[in-house]
């Protein structure tokens, strides 16, 4: 499908430390400094800056969230507006800056934890020279990167930091993690069911990492380095006796408040049915849409739980709402579809007799028959011009989720358990009623409407995602669905738009996952960093938390992020930038997720980390896991590629990025202008290459509005989704139904073999034509191929295409341009990159190298060898 770009909201926070003329103090001579003093005049953070893009933001009214009296932070600052700077220059350490905020193979592994910490004695503290000196907790001479722990939900760029600043914060490489806080933990984490110690300065949770005197029960904060006291229950006779308690034995846990502390707790089988689904459907299709559509839909209601309370709204030029109060007869009441609906119209229809929003195991059959019911537009108008109040079916949908609570004051509206869920099927653009723009983009009034159709939108996601409620619009077809006037529903309210070819197979699978996925709601992550760390950029989905309460620590420089939802598809990609040199021999960063779980349990996970800092260079970039440096890097990137324009831009900056690299980490290669890029990042400037030629900055995709889609799915996504959109993964069908993951290099494409390429949001089969030839193996090897591809993506959102075809054949083209065309390599270069070749006889390589058809595009070594750098030996 062809739309027009869409928009995506940014929002950026520098958290700059104060005193920045006191060093941090040495670990060894100074473990406890005293607290830093206090001027009420001079805040020690200045004001987090929000920036959006092109959708200017109302005020946001103040969400409810957790009371101070359970730990949120408050004062909140009010942003700034600002406009996205410009390209990046890698020349020297860049200054906090505002920088806009969004929203495997081989995987990294997780930053490691201490399982067993060595905890202090029980013998008082020692004064010098006025600051408190306690043992160290956790030995300084164990390495962190050596001890393994199980964190999926927090992925750091490198296992150490740098002690220089100048070294630290070479921009073209930064430093920076990526957090998931709905990843699902394998097994779960500790649950603990009592109210947390908190540091009564800056905030930050009591955890492993904390110095603690057993006489006392004090406990010394890693944030900080403030000294709190635990009101007696740290007190313990031996220090092993410390480690029942669950903060202070594993680095993630989870504070849980459930029903005996909230009267409003919904029990756990009944939670699931106080979120339903409101499907709201596009009744403008024509006969071929409409045929793949009623399949895709009979599936969809087939496949969700019997005790989930579905709805059904038609939307063309009225809105239909389908009534479940009559067993054997599907009947709707219909509204007006050229403007809002008044509330006395939501008022009898959410009062009146009718049925609307009915369990799936006693409508089901009725569901039925609505899908079945469905015709095909009658009129003889084109897909683009015909009417559709999609804004206004929305607020019908909106309206039914409230139920009768819409008549109830805000402040005891029931609190439903998780995020309830609309669902928008679209086959064509918002032409009618709210929100709507004109058929015609020559309309004269068109850029006046659809400035106040973006508000408008907003304006309504907002408003769903305060009464929990998600809007997700799966979009199919061939008409152009307008992308920048729905996509500010959907952000706005937590949701995702994702455009199909069609309403077949994986709109289907779409529709499916879209409605099961878990949810969680009133989203909160809260980032604190020790040792004059701070955070420069924030992009994912989400925006700076406004929090209108009194102060309840007076130190809290924690930066404090909304999370419109909660979900395991998500991720925040944060940039970070060290204020001065280090002196201590480790730095901690401690994230706090809340939110409230489908059961209507309320969620505080606390996850801290602990990096050792080093001086050699080597050492730190050893540590550095090349994936999650490319998905930060392509997050940033991706981030400033608003349009075409932008995109070949950030091309140029990815060039400049890896020479950049290249000197300030690599080596000079002797009686040479040529830089050797680092042999400890083999796999980064192959995934860097990967993504300016990819579908996110090349020109892969054939528009560019497709382009724009993939961009803002991918600001969002997921590491493992973002890598695999960053670069493809090849595997090769061998004999037995085996599978060989090769390098995503043309050379994969053999004529006897099938190869699988999975490139995130699509999926490719490739037969060659010896292969094909023989039925039998053939259709045996698809078979395979298929099976791998489900498996592969059996559990990711947006499902992917999985696209099959032959060596030779016009849509053979897709798959062909998406591996780096290693074939104009020399021989040993191809041997050394792509070592199965050295399996194939003479007369094989032969006729591989006679399959390729010679264009312009340069192969990774080429495009290495044209920015003066000599590419890593192969890993």
């Amino acid at each position: 499908m062809a739309n027009p770009p869409q928009t995506s909201v940014s929002y950026s926070a520098t958290i700059i430390p104060s005193n920045t003329n006191t060093p941090s103090p040495n670990s060894e001579k100074s473990p406890i400094p005293p607290p830093p003093s206090i001027s009420p005049a001079a805040p020690r953070f200045p004001p987090p800056k929000l920036q959006q893009d092109q959708i200017p933001s109302p005020s946001l009214k103040t969400p409810n969230l957790l009371s101070p009296a359970n730990g949120v932070k408050s004062g909140s600052p009010l942003p700034h507006m600002s406009t996205p700077p410009g390209p990046p220059v890698f020349t020297s350490p860049v200054r906090p800056a505002a920088v806009p905020f969004r929203s495997s193979p081989a995987s990294p592994q997780p930053v490691p934890f201490s399982p067993s910490p060595s905890l202090p004695t029980s013998s008082p503290p020692h004064f010098s020279n006025g600051s408190v000196e306690l043992p160290h907790q956790v030995s300084d001479s164990t390495d962190d990167s050596m001890r393994i722990g199980d964190s999926p939900c927090v992925l750091f760029l490198a296992h150490k930091v740098l002690k220089q600043m100048k070294q630290a914060n070479v921009p073209s490489l930064g430093f920076g993690a990526l957090v998931s806080p709905g990843r699902e933990i394998s097994p779960g984490p500790q649950i603990i069911q009592r109210d947390p110690h908190r540091c009564h300065n800056c905030g930050a949770y009591a955890n492993i990492y904390c110095r603690i005197l057993i006489g006392s029960g004090q406990w010394q904060c890693v944030i900080c380095r403030n000294l709190n006291g635990s009101g007696g229950e740290y007190i313990a006779p031996t220090k092993e006796d410390l480690l029942n308690f669950p903060e202070l034995s594993s680095p993630l846990v989870d504070y849980v408040q459930t029903g005996n502390k909230r009267p409003s707790f919904i029990p756990a089988s009944d939670s699931r049915m106080s979120a339903p689904i409101v499907l709201v459907i596009d009744e403008c299709l024509d006969e071929p849409h409409l045929q793949h559509f009623q399949s895709s839909l009979h599936a969809f209601v087939d496949s969700i739980p019997p005790t989930t309370r579905i709805g059904i709204i038609l939307y063309g030029r009225m809105v239909s709402v389908y009534d479940f109060s009559e067993e054997s007869v599907a009947s709707a009441d219909v509204l007006a579809g050229d403007k809002s609906p008044t509330k006395e119209s939501l008022k009898s229809l959410v009062l009146g007799t009718g049925i609307y929003l009915s369990p799936m195991h006693a409508s089901l059959k009725v569901a039925h028959d609505i899908f079945s019911s469905l015709r095909p537009y009658k009129l003889n108008i084109p897909e683009a011009s015909r009417d559709r109040c999609l804004g206004t079916a929305v607020e019908v949908a909106l309206a039914l989720i409230q139920g009768p609570s819409a008549e109830m004051s805000r402040g005891v509206v029931k609190r439903v358990g998780g995020n309830s869920r609309i669902i928008v099927c679209a086959g064509g653009p918002n032409t009618y009623g709210p929100g709507s723009v004109p058929h015609s983009l020559s309309h004269p009034n068109y850029p006046h409407m659809e400035k106040t159709a973006l508000k408008w939108m907003e304006h309504l996601g907002r408003e769903a995602h305060r009464h929990n409620t998600v809007v997700d619009i799966l979009c199919a077809g061939t008409c152009p669905i307008r992308v920048p006037i729905l996509q500010p529903l959907a952000k706005a309210s937590g949701g995702v738009l994702v455009l199909h070819d069609d309403f077949g197979e994986a709109f289907g699978v779409n529709l499916q996952r879209a409605s099961t996925r878990a949810a969680g709601s009133h989203g909160l992550l809260e980032i604190r960093c020790s040792d004059d760390i701070f955070i420069t950029q924030v992009v994912g989905p989400g925006d700076e938390a406004h929090i209108d309460t009194h102060e309840t620590f007076k130190n809290d420089n924690s930066l404090s992020i909304r999370m419109l939802s909660v979900e395991e598809t998500q991720c925040f990609s944060l940039s970070m930038e060290t204020k001065g040199d280090i002196k201590s021999d480790y730095v901690f960063f401690q994230f706090v997720i809340q939110y409230s779980n489908v059961y209507q349990a309320d969620i505080s996970r606390i996850i801290t980390v602990r990096l050792a800092t080093v001086n050699s260079m080597s050492a730190y970039l050893a540590s550095i896991q090349d994936e999650v440096a490319a998905v930060l890097i392509a997050k940033r990137t991706l981030l400033r590629a608003k349009n075409h324009s932008d995109a070949m831009d950030m091309q140029a900056t990815i060039d400049e990025r890896v020479k950049d690299i290249a000197i300030k980490f690599g080596l000079q290669v002797p009686k040479s202008k040529l830089y050797r890029f680092p042999k400890d990042l083999p796999l980064l400037p192959e995934l860097l290459f990967h993504l300016k030629r990819g579908p996110l900055l090349g020109s892969i995709v054939g528009h560019e509005d497709e382009r724009s889609v993939l961009r803002n799915l991918f600001l969002n996504a997921s590491f493992d989704l973002s890598l695999r959109m960053i670069a493809p993964r090849c595997l090769m069908h061998r004999e037995g139904g085996t599978f060989e993951e090769v390098p995503a290099y043309d050379l994969a494409m053999q004529s006897n073999t099938a190869v699988v390429l999975d490139h995130g949001t699509d999926v490719f089969i490739w037969l060659g034509a010896d292969l094909a030839a023989d039925e039998g193996k053939s259709a045996a090897a698809l078979a395979a191929c298929r099976t791998l591809a489900e498996e592969l993506t059996e559990l990711r959102f947006p499902a992917p295409r999985i696209l099959a075809f032959k060596e030779g054949s016009s849509q053979a083209r897709y798959f062909v341009s998406r591996l780096i065309p290693a074939h104009k390599d020399p021989p040993y270069e191809q041997e050394a990159r792509f070592p199965q070749l050295r399996s194939l006889t003479a007369e094989q390589r032969t006729k591989l190298k006679s399959s390729f058809l010679h264009f312009d595009d340069p192969s990774f070594c080429e495009w290495m060898q044209s920015l003066k750098v000599v590419p890593p030996e192969p890993s």
